[in-house]
C-alpha cells in the first residue's frame, strides 16, 4: 500500500478493515489494549509514537513500512 495523503488513523483502520480484523485482534496481535487501538483510529492517529505506527504496521499487518527524504 502505498501512503500519500492519509492520517494515520485511516491507514490503520483501512488496513485492519481489508484484513477483515477486529479492533480486538489487531490490539491481541501488537500487544496492545482494544481501547488504544480504538482512540488511535478515531483521534486521527494524533497521540501515536512513530516506533508504535511501525510496530502495528509489522506486528499487526506482517507489513513494513519505507519512508524517504
Amino acid at each position: 500500500m502505498k501512503l500519500t495523503h492519509k492520517n494515520i488513523d485511516s491507514i490503520i483502520r483501512e488496513a485492519r478493515r481489508d484484513r477483515d480484523m477486529t479492533q480486538e485482534q489487531l490490539a491481541n496481535l501488537v500487544g496492545k489494549k482494544r481501547s488504544y487501538i480504538s482512540r488511535i483510529e478515531s483521534e486521527s492517529g494524533t497521540n501515536i509514537k512513530l516506533h508504535t505506527f511501525i510496530e502495528i504496521i509489522q506486528k499487526g499487518f506482517g507489513g513494513n513500512i519505507k519512508i524517504e527524504l
